[in-house]
């Protein structure tokens, strides 16, 4: 199938969260307006982030408690001060986390007082609760629950609670009707800032282009409203978790700890939690990443007590029965398979048969032989190229931490010089025969290690690299971009040029 990708565009890779601002971390607001209108200016036409979802602790945006929620602390306050549910004064000094949160519990309550008298308002969230309510209700006693218990993960709750036991839940949910009614609000809120950056995005030709992790985090609610759908015990804890055998990077593989999906259980039910999520996702993004998507064919099944990915076996999955149901029912699949690793001509053939582009980075390509799939000759319309991806360090971090033959070999490739080598791979990326071309914007600063944004298998220092402010127009990284943008035919046809 040919893939679904209809014309050469280039995309800007930043999340969310790494927006300036006023609070903690970047937020769905002016910002996100404001960086969509510097992307049109130098003729990209799309914009990708990382996961939407509510975090644990650590912040990892592939760490969710739910699959569908957004994140409350993604929430523009400032909107919230226009609507006359928090004051200006609230808002005056650089706000933490737990002040942001303070401060959208202070607003919910301003907002269900609204609805007594606010018909409009009360019909509309009404209509969003009734929409969305298959996961919205599980979710909001989730996160309830969450907060009473001293955030304790869910398998550790009382057994009734653990269990999902009808009586219990409607016992807490009497009990706790602020927090629920806050997590409603939030999440209403969220679905509202969001969909006023899609539609401004679609007022200025850029796409969003979203991320969508191919297993849920064992503590979310995904899991905990729905536990026959996942490798889980009577007691909440996990039989079998995911992750991939020893390879090249890891002699001890990856045990990422995340329960597998029960696949017959799933296929029984034509895959309606899968489509469903999907579907969810689609309705904010405009095109959609399934990150390991190797897992869509066979994935490595890891006992539950092992500590690394040594043990274990592969696994078939019903990957083109799921892909196939999803078309049914959602049409044209305007998704990217994430296909990095080791894959197999089953893999290949699974994504291509769908019209799903692969991903090529460049950082892969180089230190080996004239072979490599990752080499910019190589590279095959169908595909996505990334300079690196926010696992990876940026272009001039890697540069400078590579061992001499891979700088040696980059430089004769590119034929460039160690001063000029971010742009020398933007440009690489640019001109690739793939059809889709991402620049992480850290790329675009020509920005060192500094603004590494994860480092994989580690949990300290990631997910908080964030611009001071957003570089306007006419400044030389949007310039520059602009250029390559048009010389390779990357530019929209009816977009604006610099």
């Amino acid at each position: 199938m040919v893939s679904w990708i209809d014309r050469r565009k280039s995309a800007v890779l930043l999340h969310i969260t790494s927006l300036p601002g006023p609070f903690h971390k970047g937020v769905l607001g002016k910002e996100a307006l404001a960086f969509i209108d510097v992307l049109a200016a130098a003729d990209f036409s799309i914009w990708q982030f990382l996961p939407l979802g509510p975090t644990h602790g650590h912040g990892s945006p592939y760490e969710s408690l739910s699959s569908f929620a957004g994140n409350p602390e993604l929430l523009d306050l400032r909107d919230f001060v226009d609507k006359g549910w928090l004051d200006a004064s609230d808002l005056e000094d650089q706000l933490s986390a737990k002040q942001h949160a303070d401060l959208r519990a202070k607003a919910s309550l301003r907002f269900w007082l609204q609805l007594i008298s606010d018909s409009e308002l009360k019909l509309d969230v009404e209509s969003f609760a009734h929409k969305h309510g298959e996961w919205l209700d599980d979710y909001a006693i989730f996160s309830t629950l969450k907060s009473i218990l001293a955030d304790r993960a869910w398998w550790h709750w009382p057994r009734a609670l653990r269990d999902h036991d009808a009586d219990a839940l409607t016992t807490a949910k009497s009990c706790n009707r602020g927090l629920i009614e806050q997590t409603v609000f939030e999440q209403y809120m969220f679905d509202c800032q969001w969909k006023r950056i899609k539609a401004y995005a679609e007022e200025r030709g850029i796409e969003l282009f979203g991320d969508l992790p191919i297993y849920v985090a064992h503590d979310s609610s995904d899991v905990w409203s729905a536990q026959s759908n996942f490798t889980v015990s009577e007691k909440g804890l996990c039989d079998e978790v995911a992750g991939v055998p020893p390879d090249y990077f890891s002699s001890t593989g990856q045990r990422w700890g995340n329960p597998l999906y029960r696949w017959d259980k799933m296929a029984a039910d034509h895959f309606d939690w899968w489509v469903e999520r999907v579907r969810h996702q689609m309705e904010r993004m405009h095109l959609l990443r399934i990150d390991h998507f190797r897992g869509l064919e066979a994935y490595w099944a890891i006992p539950g007590q092992s500590e690394d990915g040594i043990i274990g076996d592969w696994r078939k999955a019903p990957g083109r029965a799921l892909l196939e149901a999803m078309q049914q029912e959602l049409g044209p699949l305007r998704l990217v398979a994430e296909d990095l690793g080791i894959i197999t001509d089953e893999v290949t053939t699974l994504r291509r048969d769908f019209g799903l582009p692969g991903m090529k980075i460049l950082q892969f390509a180089f230190g080996g032989d004239d072979h490599n799939p990752y080499l910019p000759a190589h590279h095959e319309p169908d595909s996505v190229v990334y300079t690196g991806t926010h696992d990876n360090d940026t272009t001039l971090g890697w540069f400078e931490h590579a061992d001499e033959h891979v700088r040696q070999h980059v430089l004769s490739v590119l034929k460039t010089t160690p001063a000029d080598i971010t742009w020398s791979m933007i440009e690489a990326a640019l001109a690739s025969p793939a059809m889709l071309s991402v620049i992480p914007m850290q790329d675009l600063l020509e920005l060192g290690s500094e603004a590494k944004f994860n480092t994989p298998g580690t949990l300290e220092n990631n997910w908080c690299w964030r611009l001071e402010s957003i570089p306007p127009a006419q400044a030389a990284c949007w310039q520059k971009a602009g250029l390559l943008n048009r010389k390779y035919k990357r530019a929209p046809a009816t977009g604006k040029s610099l």
